[in-house]
């Protein structure tokens, strides 16, 4: 099956992008500021069960993006196009379970000492600094991608895919590092 840009009608998304970009950032700090749960649970069940939730979402999305990866190489556009709607899908449920993760229970601080405490930091610290940053890096390229704007999608891409790559990897990096201090 092939793809003629001139065959789709063109939406513009651009609008959207930024509106949805700024509140999904806003929101994600903003949470930061809400008043904690007392008892370390949402509804009976123990919240720290969503960093976990979130690390399985992040590995998920990694590894659809992989795979979105290999299908572009091959050229198989519905495949790609597959795979990357699967990877937005579990970057918006990560979405929502961390919201209600740091919406409702107090921050975990590393408990580590000596080198590894730099490495997490510095890793937490460009995996904050990045997922801010591919917000509208993904919702760009998607929308890019569903006008079949080629050489514009591909432009972008080139730095979206690693970026994004990098984020839900070290999602997963950084739960792991933390995870016996929760």
């Amino acid at each position: 099956m092939t793809y003629n840009q001139t065959d789709q009608k063109q939406r513009n998304y651009t609008p959207l992008i930024w509106v949805l970009s700024v509140i999904i950032v806003g929101v994600i700090f903003g949470t930061y500021f809400l008043p904690k749960s007392n008892d370390g649970t949402i509804f009976g069940i123990d919240l720290t069960v969503l960093p976990l939730l979130n690390a399985i979402f992040n590995t998920f999305t990694f590894l659809f993006l992989v795979a979105a990866l290999v299908a572009i190489k091959k050229k198989n556009i519905p495949v790609h196009r597959r795979f990357i709607v699967a990877a937005f899908t579990t970057t918006f449920l990560f979405c929502i379970s961390y919201l209600t993760y740091h919406a409702m229970a107090e921050s975990t601080s590393y408990g580590g000492e000596g080198i590894l405490k730099s490495i997490y930091y510095f890793v937490l610290l460009t995996h904050i600094v990045l997922a801010a940053v591919i917000v509208p890096l993904v919702l760009i390229t998607l929308g890019r991608g569903l006008n079949m704007q080629v050489e514009k999608h591909r432009k972008i891409a080139r730095w979206t895919m690693p970026l994004w790559l990098y984020v839900s990897f070290t999602g997963v990096l950084v739960y792991f590092m933390i995870s016996p201090y929760y």
